[in-house]
This record gives structure tokens, sequence and C-alpha cells, in this order.
């Protein structure tokens, strides 16, 4: 066969006469020239929309077209290749080598390089924020020991035992109680290095069984490590009470000191006062006084005041204490009540507080020097009711009429039962109609008894020397009683009397130095009253005392 010649210019001039014919010929009618301008605008808009496509079709690298393609994070890309520098972009496409192993599915993590540009240009923020030492709290429970809750909250056992015996030397580790609160700081531990979470999805139709080299476990997966790294011991911190700080700190040398300190608590006086209206210990309670300091009024006024036949409604009372706070305003503990007056129908009791100079204890006075207490007192339970008094009434367990040789108060089951003078047990036990029994001799032919007792006090014996206003045992209704309430008697030569008109020996009355001094502190105690206004509402709540009103 011959090749095919070129073709000559005689064949080129005359095809391109036949063109230019059959073009005239085409352009001389209508229909001719319509068709001609139809098939350009198509040839236009075929062309533009080819162009368009093309440029949406990536580049193959010299890939084949039938590979799949897959795109991987530009910051795995860069863990992967140990690369720290490189083309500042989202990320990096790679086509898979033609093996069996099917392409794997990149799970984007949340820091995209986006991402960690914007965190880059907050940096001194950012390395503030991880300058900062890491505090936490811990509270002792139950059976815990401080060196095994250290231990628990992250701190290594050698620093551990370090902090306990350094605080050895100024605080006992076993009065550290179960409920104690600690305050721990630490070194900021080293970042952690985000961890890419890579899911790994086989094809269609491949085996489930696969897990040899080269080959796939379906639905693998890689997580992140959830560990949260905790960094060097730096402190501990608690404060025993309110006035207590202890601080445990690492020394330059990487050992441990402590240091105990003692706030500076401050005395600040209130007087309080207001009407009662159902009985002292309520009123007292309304009128925003801490309890404490009400129990240790009612104490006061035992010796001379029935609270159950004295008070009636409309009579007032008026209280001048103290209590203590800290440098920064937070309630620490009460002090002591300086002086207090029951104002009782036309009857009016004062109290005053004095420790005489030959040694003893701190009494509270009348306005004469006499002293408050009785050999006996009154009321030996607080806030009691008498709901049976001394004389022959109709037994109501027994079904008829005896004699009632004491007094009955009405009060729960448990209510503390207190001696009403100091003396020795000489009776504590199981008394037939009386139930669990406690009788206290006071010697000088006086002794008490109490009735009905659900329990005694512990530590608390035949024998045992007890002192007035000590607690002894817990009412009850033990014995012959049809509910909950303390038998009460008094005794003189065994012989009981009526507790409400016994006429019992008086306490201490002053005389000489101890007089003229404690007339110059009744004097001072008064300006202070006048200079000082009543507050009528000590605090919004008996255990909110900032909030007391000057």
């Amino acid at each position: 066969m011959q090749p095919r010649r070129a073709p000559t210019f005689d064949v080129l001039a005359a095809d391109w006469q036949r063109t230019a014919r059959s073009a005239a010929e085409a352009l001389s009618s209508t229909d001719g020239r319509w068709a001609i301008v139809s098939t350009s605008i198509t040839a236009v808009i075929a062309g533009s929309i080819a162009w368009l496509a093309a440029g949406t079709i990536p580049p193959s690298h010299g890939y084949s077209a039938s590979h799949q393609r897959s795109l991987m994070p530009y910051e795995l890309f860069l863990r992967l290749t140990a690369q720290n520098k490189g083309p500042q972009l989202n990320y990096a496409a790679f086509g898979p080598s033609p093996s069996a192993t099917p392409p794997a599915q990149i799970v984007e993590p949340a820091n995209t390089l986006d991402n960690s540009l914007a965190a880059e240009s907050a940096g001194d923020d950012s390395e503030a924020a991880n300058s900062d030492v890491d505090s936490r709290t811990i509270t002792l429970d139950s059976g815990d020991t401080l060196a095994g809750a250290l231990a628990d909250a992250g701190v290594t056992g050698s620093d551990a035992e370090a902090a306990v015996a350094a605080l050895a030397k100024v605080y006992s580790p076993k009065l550290v109680r179960a409920g104690q609160t600690l305050q721990l700081t630490f070194e900021p531990a080293p970042p952690a290095a985000p961890v890419a979470s890579i899911t790994y999805t086989p094809p269609a139709g491949a085996s489930e069984d696969s897990t040899a080299d080269g080959e796939y476990a379906p639905d693998s997966s890689v997580q992140a490590a959830a560990a949260t790294p905790v960094g060097r011991l730096l402190s501990v911190s608690f404060s025993p009470t309110i006035e207590h700080d202890i601080t445990i700190s690492r020394a330059t040398d990487g050992g441990f000191t402590a240091q105990s300190t003692e706030k500076k608590l401050v005395a600040k006086f209130h007087r309080a006062g207001a009407k009662i209206d159902s009985s002292l210990y309520l009123a007292a309670m309304q009128a925003g006084i801490p309890a404490e300091v009400v129990v240790q009024m009612i104490h006061m006024f035992s010796y001379e005041v029935d609270f159950q036949r004295d008070i009636k409604p409309g009579d007032t009372f008026e209280v001048l204490y103290n209590y203590y706070y800290t440098p920064d305003g937070q309630p620490a503990k009460q002090g002591d009540i300086a002086y207090a007056t029951m104002h009782l129908g036309s009857r009016t009791v004062a109290l005053y507080r004095y420790q005489p100079a030959n040694g003893d204890p701190v009494e509270y006075f009348d306005a004469k020097g006499q002293s408050a207490k009785s050999m006996l007192m009154k009321t030996p339970v607080d806030g009691a009711r008498i709901s049976s008094g001394f004389g022959m009434r109709f037994h109501p367990v027994l079904g008829y009429t005896r004699m009632h040789k004491g007094i009955d108060f009405a009060v729960p089951t448990g209510t503390p039962v207190m001696a009403a003078g100091s003396g020795t047990i000489q009776i504590q036990g199981w008394l037939g109609g009386y139930g669990n029994f406690v009788l206290v001799n006071h010697g000088n032919t006086y002794s008490t008894a109490y009735g009905h007792l659900s329990r005694f006090a512990p530590g608390l014996h035949q024998g045992s020397h007890v002192r007035q206003g000590q607690v002894i045992a817990y009412s009850g209704a033990t014995g012959l009683a049809t509910g909950p309430h303390l038998h009460y008697e008094i005794r003189i030569n065994g012989t009981q009397v009526n507790p409400l008109t016994v006429k019992v020996a008086r306490g201490q009355i002053l005389a000489g130095k101890d007089l003229r001094e404690y007339l110059a502190n009744r004097v001072t105690v008064d300006r202070e009253l006048a200079a000082m206004p009543l507050e009528s509402k000590v605090a919004e709540s008996p255990s909110d005392l900032r909030a007391a009103k000057d």
C-alpha cells in the first residue's frame, strides 16, 4: 500500500471554492442564515461549559484517574512526617498507592490549623494561664489518714510522708479529723500532647476476620488518653479551728516546712433585749441572740427565777455580752455575759459578772454583791414546764389519790438533766416505780433525786463527784410513768420537801476589798450600757452574727 500523499494546492483551492459557494447559497436564503446563527450560538455555549468544567478538575499528578483520593489533616501530616515547617495549608492531599490495603478515613481533629493559628495569636494569655498553680480542695472521709488523702489527690508517696512529718512538728496529724477540709496547690503539669482520633472503615464486602499484616480489623480506632496529669505538691493548708491556720509549704531544698498561725480575735460587745411572749429562750432566739448565750443566761437566772411560774407575757430581759471575730469579720467564738437583767412584773433581777481576787471561780452577783448561786438550782432542766406539783394528787397509773413528793417537769425524752448542786452520786440505777434513778448527796443534810430517766450520763457511777449544773442523766419515761418527764425531789435529812418553797443556803457574799472592786466594776458596766444602743435584732439568724445591727 502506498502512503497517503498530502493534498495539493489545487485540491485545497477547489474545496474552498465549493465551501464558499455553499455558504453563499446558504446566506442567500432566510432559513440558511438562521441555521448558521443558531449553530454558532450553540457552539459558543458548549465551549463555555467545557471550559468551566475543565477548570474544576484537579491535576492528576501522574496518578491514574481511577485512583481514589483522601484528605489528611495538616497537623497529623506534620507529626507523621516529623516535619516542623512546611506550606501553610489546612490539608495535604495524597493518592493511595496501588496496593491491596483499602483507604483509611482520617477524622479531622478539633484543633485544625486555623484554630492553632488563632490560639498562637493569644500567646501571652495562654502562657500566663499555664504559669498558674493548680489548686484543689479535698475533704477527709471517715477512716482516712492525712497521708492517704494526699496520695488519693495525686501526691507522690514520698511527698505525702514528708508533708505529714513536717506537720507533726507544729500539730499532731492524729488531730486532723474526718470532715476537715484541706487546700492543696501543685505546680502546673506539662500539657499533654493532643492525639488524633483515627477511625478505620473497611470497604464493602471485606471479611471481618481479616487481621493479618497488610489487612485490617473492622471498626478499628485510636482514641486520645483521658488521664489528667498532676504536678509537684507545693503546699497544704487547713484551719483546725476558725482562729488557727496551718500551712505546709515546699522549701527551696525540696523538703517541706510547716507553720502554725493563731489569728488575733477581736471582741465586740452586743447589748440586746426583747419582750417575752412565751418563753425566755424563744424570745432571745427571735432577737437573734446566739443559742449558747441564751443557755448561759438561763443558767445564770436558774437560781433566782422559776421559769415556769415567775415569767409572764409582757416581761422583758436585757443582756450585755461579747463575741469574738476574726480580723476579716468572721464570727469565731462566744465571749462572756457581762450583765443581764430580767423585769418580771414588779420585780427586777439584775446580775453582774465578777471574779473575786482570792482566786474563786467567776460568778454572777446582784447589785449588793450577793451571789446569784444558791446551794441548789430550782430548775435542773432547761425550758421545762411543770406538769405536776408537790402534794396530794390522783395517780394516773395506780388509779388512786396519793402524795406526790416532788415536782414533774414535762420535757421530751433525752433532755439533759443537770445536778441541782455539787455533791456525790449516792444511788444510780433502777429503783422500782422511779425507773432509772439518781440520788445526789450535797452535804449539810441536803440531797436531790431524779426519776424516770432514759439513761445516765457516760462516765458517771455511784461515788462520782459532780458539780452544780453538770449533766448527770437524760429524761425519759421509765418506771411508773405515762409519758416522758423528769421527776425531781429535794430531800432534807431524807425527807422530801417542796422544791418550790424550800429555803436553801445562799452562795457567797462579797465583802471588804472584793466588794469595793465589784461595785467599781458594776459602775463601769452601767456606764457602758447607758452609752450603747439596744440592738432590737442582733442578727437575721442566730448563726449569722455578721448581720448584727449596731
